[in-house]
């Protein structure tokens, strides 16, 4: 269960023959999910939620904040599964999980990439509930990092139902173009969401000053490719003119997930610049595995899991420190030869054996109903 946020990265997993021979897996679209999952492999089940009833758009998106949004006849779905797994313990399905746990017999596991511990204090009203309900059902929860391993043990979840199990990224495909040439100006990659805690603006920041004081030849005549969609693209369309290097930049905005790779094996580095909110900081940052899996130099800032996640295999500055950002690109530019040997720290297939570990170990308790010959996920 993910909601509206189903997607080809995350569930790449779930089709690895660790899981995929071993257990049946389906997962619930909705018909307003964010992205495309049609290149998944895995069964589906097309599951209604509140927010599909709605007009599409930003009115919609305000709308539902009403009611709240809801799977519609959700029982109906999850009824015969030995194991539901969800993430978060803020969010509404997670919540619906949750409350039909009992009912339904099913054990439930969580995904938690959150690396905060807000409890109840820095939480909304609304999933306050969502929070208790949920750390007093789930049978195991799979933070991906140490770091939110922290939180939860903060939020109150005991360590014998905490078990890391990171992601994976398919270390094949993206490490695949890792020899391509490179001609031309070198190319800085920035993939993220276009909104401020990304550090898109750090950036351009850097690459106009870059270019402004002239020190370093090769950095000074590099280009910035922003990859991504969101409501700062008007914003950073503007700086970047406004700082003289708009013609040295593109957005590019969404790239089909399956050609990623080949926008890795054009780069000579790729920037993950976020910076830290009162209710986020970067939670994995999975470019920065699929960058590592195309050997590809990263420079990023020391926000949230990303010193976790790059263990010592990336140059790390300070969150918002635009003018360190624009001396660490210089050393890696001026380095002339790209280090392009693959790191397969974060694999599809180590995250699908951690995750089939988990749910053997959830089938091995005590489920109130007769044993399906192949457990349904």
């Amino acid at each position: 269960m993910r909601g509206h946020q189903a997607n080809p990265w995350e569930l790449a997993p779930w089709q690895e023959p660790a899981i995929a021979e071993r257990f049946a897996v389906s997962y619930l679209r909705s018909r307003r999910g964010w992205f495309d999952t049609s290149a998944l492999s895995l069964e589906s089940e097309s599951a209604w939620t509140v927010r599909d009833l709605l007009p599409p758009g930003p009115l919609g998106d305000l709308a539902v904040r009403v009611p709240g949004d809801r799977y519609l006849r959700l029982a109906a779905h999850l009824r015969g599964a030995q194991i539901v797994h969800s993430q978060e313990l803020g969010y509404w399905y997670s919540m619906q999980a949750a409350r039909l746990k009992r009912r339904l017999g099913f054990k439930l596991a969580l995904t938690v990439w959150e690396t905060l511990p807000f409890l109840d204090a820095y939480r909304n009203v609304r999933t306050r509930p969502y929070r208790e309900r949920v750390l007093a059902e789930t049978d195991l929860f799979l933070p991906a990092t140490a770091r939110a391993r922290a939180a939860l043990l903060l939020e109150g979840v005991p360590p014998e139902r905490i078990r890391i199990c990171p992601p994976g990224v398919d270390v094949g495909r993206f490490g695949a173009g890792r020899n391509a040439s490179q001609d031309g100006p070198p190319i800085i990659i920035s993939p993220a969401r276009l909104v401020w805690e990304k550090g898109h603006q750090d950036v351009l920041r850097a690459l106009a000053l870059l270019r402004r004081e002239g020190r370093h030849e090769r950095a000074a005549n590099a280009r910035l490719l922003i990859v991504g969609r969101g409501p700062e693209e008007r914003r950073l369309r503007s700086y970047a003119q406004e700082l003289g290097i708009g013609e040295h930049v593109e957005l590019r905005g969404f790239v089909p997930y399956e050609e990623m790779p080949a926008v890795y094996a054009g780069a000579a580095c790729l920037v993950l610049a976020s910076l830290p909110t009162t209710y986020w900081e970067e939670q994995f940052g999975m470019v920065l595995a699929e960058a590592m899996a195309a050997g590809l130099p990263i420079v990023a800032a020391g926000s949230g899991a990303i010193p976790e996640v790059t263990a010592g295999r990336a140059r790390l500055f300070s969150p918002g420190d635009w003018v360190g950002l624009a001396a660490m690109l210089a050393e890696v530019l001026e380095a002339q030869t790209v280090p392009r040997e693959p790191v397969s720290a974060f694999s599809t297939t180590g995250a699908a054996e951690g995750i089939a570990a988990a749910y053997e170990e959830l089938l091995e308790q005590d489920v109130p109903r007769a044993p399906a010959t192949e457990p349904r996920i």
